[in-house]
């Protein structure tokens, strides 16, 4: 429930601390003195619409904080968990709206877009007045309510999840239907390519060798002839080496004529000649070294040449290819089984939809019965409240091709306000009081259920009087043993049911602005016979008011 509202700067209002305890609450006071003011604000925190307007004069930024006591186990703490905003102790909502009409939101101290703090609210209050009876306006609304009725709730959560798994079932179906279809289609080509893959076989990292290979092999090519023409001259008929032996041996010779003249001269012509013995052997190892099979050349470059026709071909580096094959071949096999698995999705989707059509009659039956019950709940209500003619009729349209996550049925209020008339939908056919009337035999019907835990009604009781106030008084009453009620009122016979009663008047500021605040003041018994009085006799109070409020507090009719 709501425990606590601070408001800074909003309209009327500087500075403001409210604190809320269970039960019926009333806010009275003069029109004017800022009533709306305490419901747009709170709206404000619970994430509704922003508006520069509303900070007060004067001003850079107005703000609300709105304090929360909630249940460990109320939905709204696992929607905060899901968003990772801490939920430990009561739960805090604060909006700053800023004159520039920028806000910012926050819960827990946490920054929160605007939607997730409406969303957030919206499990903990709902206001609702004359003009704003949004939990009449749309069929789904109505369901909800329905089933909240009939406790139906966790089943229709259960059948939601039924609707969910039948339709992926069916997406996937659609899905790999197409994919057959596409494969069906392109069978000739893929069957091609598959073969060709297969028979050229490519391997990863296959290019890269083979282009260093090939690139070895014509290097090798271009200097074998360098080294050959080196053999030749070494080896060949032009070599030197048979002419300088032959003078190394004329000079050996010689040398025994004249001793000590040249026998350096043969030692170094004899180092040349082994210098150039090894020369020759080193120059025939780099030949037989750069000797290659040009077929394997050959060979080399077809396969480079295969991989890269075929790379061009598919549109795919060379490097690629052996993912290509292994991709093609995988359609290739869903092709082949397509059939059968697509049989076995066919068959999963037929019996997720037979098992959600199940439930959703199974469910559809029990909105029915259910429906009747709502009905004679809500009317019993109507007459006291001075709507005895009318007819509240809960409608129940079900259609097997019309299945959604909420079921097969549409459920709508409608109504009948006299005899005679024609019945229509309950935002339609109602006038503003009687909408507000219905709303509250609604509520009531419902009790603690499909009711957030705090409910706000703004001036339901506008227009009526005498023993439809006291009707309406009773049943707010009632209403609040189930849950929080704050309710603005002008009927003093619903502010004598109050368990709190606050009274909201403007006052000067207390500077030399010159300006009016409003002000909130939670009031005693002896201040509340006065209030009423003042409700009841207006401007001038008499003791004849002050006892007629004094016997409404007794509650005395």
């Amino acid at each position: 429930m709501l425990i606590q509202l601070s408001i800074r700067d909003i309209v009327l209002i500087d500075r403001l601390d409210l604190s809320f305890a269970p039960g019926l609450s009333v806010l009275t006071g003069e029109t004017g003195a800022g009533k709306s003011i305490l419901l747009d604000s709170l709206s404000l925190a619970l994430g509704g619409r922003g508006d520069g307007g509303l900070v007060r004069h004067g001003e850079d930024k107005g703000q609300v904080t709105a304090v929360f006591d909630v249940g460990s186990s109320h939905p709204l703490r696992h929607l905060l968990r899901e968003n990772g905003i801490d939920d430990d102790g009561d739960i805090i909502f604060r909006r700053v709206q800023s004159a520039d009409g920028r806000s910012r939101a926050f819960v827990n101290d946490q920054p929160v877009s605007v939607q997730l703090m409406r969303d957030a609210g919206g499990k903990l209050v709902e206001i609702h007045g004359q003009h704003d009876d949004r939990a009449l306006v749309d069929g789904e609304a109505h369901r909800m309510l329905l089933d909240a009725f009939a406790g139906l709730s966790e089943e229709a959560d259960g059948l939601g999840r039924l609707y969910r798994v039948w339709k992926d079932a069916g997406r996937e179906l659609r899905t790999h239907r197409a994919k057959v279809e596409a494969a069906a289609r392109e069978a000739d080509y893929l069957r091609a390519s598959v073969e060709e893959l297969e028979k050229l076989s490519p391997v990863d990292g296959e290019e890269d060798e083979l282009a260093e290979r090939r690139s070895r092999m014509m290097k090798s090519e271009r200097i074998a002839g360098d080294i050959s023409e080196a053999s030749d001259y070494l080896n060949g008929s032009a070599s030197p080496v048979p002419h300088i032996a032959s003078m190394v041996r004329r000079l050996e010779r010689k040398s025994a004529e004249a001793p000590g003249l040249l026998e350096d001269t043969v030692k170094t012509l004899d180092e040349a000649l082994d210098l150039l013995s090894e020369a020759q052997n080193m120059v025939e190892e780099a030949l037989r070294r750069t000797e290659f099979d040009p077929k394997e050349l050959e060979r080399v470059e077809e396969r480079l040449f295969a991989l890269r026709a075929a790379s061009r071909k598919f549109s795919v580096p060379v490097t690629d290819l052996p993912a290509l094959a292994a991709r093609m071949i995988a359609d290739l096999a869903d092709l082949d089984q397509g059939e059968s698995k697509l049989k076995q999705l066919e068959k999963r989707e037929a019996e997720a939809g037979a098992e959600y059509i199940v439930a959703a009659q199974s469910l559809s039956e029990k909105r029915h019965n259910a429906g009747q019950a709502l009905s004679d709940a809500v009317m019993a209500e109507l007459p006291a409240l001075k709507l005895e003619r009318a007819r509240f009729m809960t409608e129940i349209s079900t259609d097997k091709d019309n299945a959604s996550l909420s079921g097969i049925d549409q459920v709508a209020f409608n109504v009948q306000t006299n005899p005679g008339t024609r019945p229509g939908p309950i935002m339609k056919v109602a006038s503003g009081g009687e909408l507000s009337r219905f709303l509250l035999a609604l509520k009531v019907a419902l009790a603690d259920r499909g009711s957030a835990p705090t409910l706000v009604f703004d001036e339901i009781d506008s227009g009526v009087g005498g023993a439809v106030a006291d009707a309406i008084g009773q049943r707010l009453k009632r209403l609040s043993s189930r849950v929080q009620v704050l309710s603005v009122t002008h009927a003093p016979q619903v502010a004598a049911r109050a368990n709190t009663h606050l009274l909201i008047s403007k006052a000067p500021v207390e500077d030399t602005s010159g300006r009016i605040s409003t002000r909130v003041a939670t009031m005693d018994d002896g201040e509340r016979r006065e209030e009423i009085a003042r409700m009841l006799a207006g401007a001038s109070i008499t003791e004849e008011a002050r006892a007629a409020a004094s016997k409404l507090l007794r509650g005395e009719a």
